[in-house]
Formats: structure tokens, sequence, C-alpha cells
């Protein structure tokens, strides 16, 4: 059997060539994320993607310049946090994050939230959303990409409404939305809207739920153990991990698998191109079944989730 490989490399509206499969550092502790950037570069990875609120800026950057790999070869992605929000701010939270990262621009930088909030002097979030329309936070963000300081901005978490808002409302597109994706919330309508409007979708969570605390609130199977996912597995000679990396990768996201462990960042890396019926397996194996796990509205004060009624 000849095995087809997705696409590497994912061509933005700027022209840049994002790279399709990247490192994931949320909940990676600083020292760690060190090794594991460093070492996700050395076996192949040409993209990782932070974020302020993870705290590890810092430690991200340090693991690319222990790489050894020139910085213009890597691709690194980060978020504008919540806090960050008026318009004011925003220029001086981009050059916070380039001075932690130690770099002299950021490829893709992205609204986490289109939502703002204030915070208390430990940065600990309070369930307070400020009034700061966040179409006037894309314009600050904007002007960072006319300074030079980013050459791509996009989006997470919006709903198909904020999308439209801001689509209708900007002198810059957005270049990716960033949101959680997997067999479990394929989110079908609002991928074909995003296809439609030429907005690539960037897949993160794509292994489903992997946190054991989650288990008392999560009422579906492991995703990894489907019996369609389980089936691909054998099929390719791959991971279960892996056939849902491929997944995201086959219906055309980039993705962002996450891990410190030197053995599972780089058996991430070995993907395939599923076919269209390997991926209507999976979708009827899931019929119905449908979960999000990353829904932290009680903590943002934000309702911003839409879509998990999502039709199949």
């Amino acid at each position: 059997m000849t095995i087809a490989h997705p696409p590497t490399h994912i061509i933005l509206p700027s022209g840049d060539r994002m790279p399709s499969i990247g490192l994931g550092c949320w909940q990676s502790e600083p020292e760690a994320l060190t090794k594991a950037v460093a070492y996700a570069i050395k076996v192949g990875y040409r993209h990782i993607d932070g974020a302020t609120i993870y705290g590890n800026e810092k430690a991200l950057g340090e693991g690319i310049r222990q790489s050894g790999v020139d910085r213009k070869n890597i691709w690194v992605t980060t978020k504008l946090w919540n806090d960050d929000h008026r318009p004011d701010d925003v220029v001086k939270a981009c050059k916070k994050s380039l001075d932690l990262l130690g770099l002299d621009y950021i490829d893709l930088w992205l609204m986490h939230y289109p939502a703002a909030t204030d915070t208390d002097p430990n940065n600990e979030v309070r369930i307070k959303v400020l009034d700061i329309p966040y179409t006037d936070t894309w314009k600050a963000m904007e002007d960072c990409v006319e300074a030079g300081l980013v050459r791509n901005i996009g989006i997470s978490n919006y709903s198909k409404t904020e999308v439209e808002n801001l689509w209708n409302d900007c002198r810059i597109k957005p270049a990716v939305h960033q949101l959680e994706r997997h067999p479990y919330l394929p989110q079908k309508a609002f991928m074909k809207y995003h296809k439609e409007i030429g907005l690539h979708v960037t897949a993160y969570s794509p292994l489903g739920n992997t946190n054991p605390s989650f288990a008392d609130r999560d009422p579906l199977p492991p995703i990894q153990k489907n019996a369609a996912v389980q089936a691909l597995a054998k099929k390719y000679s791959i991971s279960p991990a892996n056939v849902l990396i491929s997944l995201q990768l086959s219906e055309g996201c980039s993705v962002l698998p996450k891990s410190v462990a030197p053995s599972r960042i780089e058996e991430n890396l070995k993907v395939v191109e599923l076919s269209s019926e390997d991926i209507k397996s999976i979708a009827n194996s899931t019929q119905g079944q449908r979960a999000r796990y990353c829904d932290f509205s009680e903590i943002i004060g934000y309702k911003y989730y839409e879509g998990l009624d999502d039709s199949d």
C-alpha cells in the first residue's frame, strides 16, 4: 500500500508558509518546555505554538535558541491575552511577548479570545468583562503588523457571529482561526463557513480528552479507543493518536499536538493522508456524540462558544 502524506505547509494570505504541524505549549512547565522545544526542532518541527497566558514564552524562546536552528526557519505563534485588549495596551503587550521570546518579530499573533477582562496583580483573571470591542483591539493588532512587529494576525475561540463582525470591519483579514477540534467536536457547519470565506483553521486538542481530571464529567469513551480510530491505526501502522492528528491534516486543518515527552513529540510527526472513506468511518462512529474539553467560560466570565450541537 502506497501511503500519501498531507501537505507540510499552509500558504497564508500574506504568502508566508506556515508549517502544518506545530508543537503545542499549553500546560507545559518552563524548564520542561525549553527541553521539549529544543528537541522538537531537532527532530523536525518548525512550528511552535505559545501564548502569553501560558506563562512560558521565555522558556519557548530559550528552546528555540538551544535548538541551534536559524530563527528564520522556525514559525512562532503566540497570543494576546484578554487583559491587554485596550488598544493602547496592545502594542505594549506585543513588545513584551517579543522581549520574553527573545525575537524581533512574531510569525503569527492571535487574539486568544474575543473578550476583554480585568486582572489582579497576580495575573489571575477576575470574572469581569470590560466593554472593549474586539474590533477595536483588532485594529491595534493591525498596527503591529504595519509596524513590522508581527507578520500575520489571527483569532482563536471565536463564534461565527464574531468572525462575521470582525471580517466585515477590518483592514487586515484574520489569517488563521485556532479552535478546539476533534471527532467529538467536528463543527462541520462552522468549518464549511471558514472554507467559504477563506479563513484557515488550526485545530487544538486534536486528541480530545487527555486530562484524567475531566474523566468524571466526560461520559464519552476516550476517542483514541474508538474502534474506527484503532482500525485505521492498524491499517496504517501508526498510533491512534497519529490517526487523530492525521485526521485534522487530511481535512485541511493545521494541527497542534502537545507533549513534553521526547518519544511522543517524535511519534506525533508520523502522519498519513486519510482517504475520504477513512474520514467517513470516524465520523460515522462518533455520530451524535459531542463534547468540548476546553470551555473556560466560567474562568473568563464570557460565554464564547457556539456549535456544540453542530449537526452531523
